[in-house]
């Protein structure tokens, strides 16, 4: 009975050991069943979206806009995140091998999981560190986000990690995905990448960084809000510290090399990348406006829409990097030196800045400075009356205010802050190359975050004399007249009703003095407005208006006898390019800003189309060259040639010039001092400078400092002599192009002229009163 019981124990112990062994292997298969499904099901996308093919070839990465000068320097950004795209071959080798020691050991090994990795941290529950590979946190940056804290949720969304890494695996080379997860991170202060945040944190290109700053940013791979290298030095060294000693654990340098590095304080030059700061800002704001114009003009090939701040294109531009700061360099030096003397005259002016007017007109100018103002706007929407904003506009409050010595803190009224910021004397300046019609100059004022208004594209103020060679190329052509003609400046008078004068008008020169017989030459050179008056009276208005717009000028302009004078409101930007005309031997090539315009693939998408169109023949061209170069010899812009002092001679910046190569030139003032100008010309670059305060009734009060000789011709002077002293630059010394078989006489007999000590003699202003 006992050998019975025995083997009837056994029998059951098998069956147990059968029964249980088959149960194990059901739930075993069942288990991967239900896994591969779950990851078959997630690849579907029933358990959310998962990026298509089309979308791993082309992930949205979200792509600043770059601008680029003609030199190759980006000049600036449009984003929302500031991110810029960079080749494997761009990112500096020591980042690379930190981030892959650091982050990701056996990247070149895994094909997007690390399954090494992976069960070390299931065994150790992750207290032994995560398992996400390089391509999953690549994979979580593009299609996916931050991980969820809800446990079921967060293992279905490191499922799909695991899928997209593995598409991306196949999609991309080892290389690629590097440079993908570069290009993508957030540093933090609107850095978005590698290229964003050497230049935020370091003011570097990518390539420059040392090991030292590329350990920093790899450390920020971690979290860049905790290891912050602004707010958290602290916290960024000893971070840095761990990256270095995994390169030493890599052998990608040596122990000593550690110690070394690890012993250097964080050192950065913080700057952020902002639309308002940084170079030619009123030419990239200007360019905005026109790319929201191009981009509802130019479509994708699948019609829809490009985005500036997103689709990573790349706009390149005429300006030359070099030459923009030269001319930024110039207005900040010379406006500096005029604001300070502005300054000083207007100390005793109850009314400052303004002069000569009315303390209702005071009133009216400061009422729509105020409504005009974000401070008004932001009350406004507010839901706030007028009554209440005004009163806020007499309560002191804490500011930051501009000075040329730097923001300054301060606490005042925010209506004393209107009239102080209407004591500044505001500039524009374009330069352009005449025969392609290429501008590489664009300063539209003296600072862009406090001074939005640009004074090249959209500021048309009085001319001044500047327009007088306008008139005098249309009695050339006209009346078949030459520079070395002679002509009387005595008294004039255009009588009512001829030219449609509505009473007599009778001009005077600045210096209510006559000369008597001089040439054109001398009339122009010395702005004599008789001369300019008898010309346009014998060739008519209508005459001079028609060639001033086949010039380019697109301004409206009355037709009166006394825009002989310059009283004609016109931007720098037009005069720049009708100037131009003159240097390119009568052709006018309208001004162009963009060379092409590439998409994130580099393919070209846009190319403009240089118009241009004959005005003027080369002869008569020629001789406007020949008498605007009287101007710089013997006229008000002779001090570009001259060392003798003069009053005011400490605020013409950059004083003494001493040019001695050929410059074609001519000054302008508006009644009042209110605008000066100038219009400087050598054979391959035309400049047109302006200078004023942003309203009319503020002005200096005499023309020691008013007159464009003063305020815009230094500025000139200061920009070309950086030009010259630049060597990779090709600025014209030369000769102006005489055209074969000239017929006009453009050599005129002068006697031998006296040495010029003080050019103050011989200011021009527009004085005269006309009736419009």
């Amino acid at each position: 009975m006992a050998i019975k019981k025995s083997n009837t124990q056994t029998k059951g112990v098998v069956k147990d050991v059968k029964y249980y062994s088959r149960k194990f292997w059901k739930i075993y298969f069942y288990g991967l069943g239900i896994i591969a499904l779950f990851f078959l099901f997630a690849s579907w996308g029933l358990f959310g979206s998962m990026p298509s093919f089309e979308d791993l070839e082309n992930p949205d990465s979200n792509l600043a806009t770059e601008i680029i000068s003609s030199d190759g320097v980006v000049l600036g950004k449009y984003f929302k995140q500031n991110r810029s795209a960079l080749k494997y071959s761009d990112l500096p080798k020591n980042l690379v091998q930190a981030l892959v020691a650091t982050e990701d050991a056996r990247f070149y090994e895994h094909s997007g999981i690390d399954g090494r990795g992976t069960l070390r941290a299931i065994a150790s529950l992750g207290t032994s560190g995560g398992a996400s590979t390089l391509t999953q946190q690549l994979a979580k940056q593009l299609f996916h986000g931050e991980g969820s804290k809800f446990l079921p949720f967060r293992i279905v969304q490191k499922a799909k990690e695991w899928i997209i890494a593995i598409r991306l695996e196949r999609q991309y080379t080892k290389n690629e995905i590097l440079a993908m997860y570069c290009n993508v991170y957030d540093f933090g202060n609107y850095s978005v990448g590698v290229s964003s945040a050497a230049k935020t944190y370091f003011s570097k290109e990518p390539k420059d960084l040392t090991i030292d700053e590329s350990a920093i940013l790899v450390g920020m791979f971690k979290n860049s809000g905790l290891y912050n290298p602004v707010k958290n030095p602290v916290g960024v060294k000893n971070r840095r510290n761990v990256v270095l000693s995994q390169m030493e654990k890599a052998n990608l340098i040596t122990e000593d090399q550690k110690h070394q590095l690890q012993s250097l304080p964080i050192t950065l030059h913080f700057k952020l990348e902002s639309h308002r700061e940084g170079t030619a800002t009123y030419f990239r704001e200007y360019l905005r406006d026109y790319m929201k114009k191009w981009v509802e003009e130019n479509k994708k090939p699948d019609g829809s829409d490009y985005d500036i701040y997103k689709d990573g294109l790349k706009i390149y531009t005429t300006i030359d990097s070099r030459m923009q700061a030269y001319a930024e360099e110039a207005v900040a030096a010379h406006m500096a030196n005029m604001q300070e003397e502005f300054f000083i005259q207007n100390k005793d002016n109850k009314n400052a800045p303004f002069i000569n007017i009315s303390e209702a007109e005071t009133q009216r100018i400061i009422n729509q400075a105020m409504k005009s103002s974000s401070r008004w706007a932001i009350l406004k929407d507010q839901d706030k009356s007028d009554e209440e904003i005004i009163k806020s506009f007499n309560e002191k409050t804490k500011m930051t205010v501009f000075t040329w010595k730097g923001e300054r803190d301060t606490i005042m009224t925010p209506m004393d802050s209107i009239r102080y910021y209407k004591h500044f004397l505001q500039a524009g300046v374009m330069s352009m190359e005449p025969q392609t019609g290429n501008i590489k100059v664009w300063v539209g004022g003296i600072n862009y975050k406090y001074f939005q208004y640009d004074h090249v594209g959209q500021g048309a103020r009085q001319v001044g004399s500047t327009f007088k060679p306008f008139v005098y190329a249309t009695a050339i052509e006209q009346l078949n007249m030459s520079p070395c003609d002679s002509i009387l400046d005595g008294p004039f008078i255009i009588r009512k009703g001829r030219h449609h004068v509505t009473e007599d008008w009778e001009p005077r020169n600045s210096d209510n003095n006559y000369r008597g017989m001089v040439t054109l030459k001398q009339a122009l050179a010395y702005s004599i407005n008789t001369v300019s008056a008898k010309l346009i009276d014998k060739v008519s208005p209508e005459a001079v208006i028609e060639l001033t717009h086949k010039l380019g000028v697109k301004s409206e302009i009355v037709t009166q006898p006394s825009i002989a004078l310059g009283a004609v409101e016109i931007t720098v930007e037009d005069m720049v390019a009708a100037f131009s005309t003159f240097a390119n031997q009568g052709v006018y090539t309208k001004p162009q800003f963009l060379s092409k315009i590439e998409n994130k693939s580099g393919e070209v998408i846009y190319e403009p189309i240089p118009e241009s169109h004959d005005v003027l023949n080369k002869d008569i061209a020629f001789a406007i060259i020949k008498l605007l170069e009287g101007v710089t010899e013997s006229g008000s812009g002779a001090r570009l040639r001259t060392q003798g002092g003069g009053n005011g001679d400490k605020r013409w910046t950059g004083y003494p010039y001493m040019f001695t190569n050929p410059i074609a030139g001519k000054t302008g003032t508006s009644q009042n001092q209110s605008d000066g100008w100038f219009m400087g010309m050598v054979p391959n670059l035309v400049t047109g400078v302006w200078v004023g305060c942003e309203d009319r009734s503020a002005h200096f009060k005499s023309l020691t400092y008013g007159q464009g000789a003063a305020m815009a011709l230094p500025i000139w002077g200061y920009f070309m002599n950086k030009c010259y002293d630049d060597k990779t630059l090709t600025v014209s010394k030369e000769d102006f192009e005489r055209p074969k078989n000239l017929s006009i006489k453009v050599d005129c007999y002068a006697p031998r002229a006296a040495v010029v000590k003080d050019t103050t003699a011989t200011p021009e202003q527009d004085t005269e009163e006309f009736s419009l």
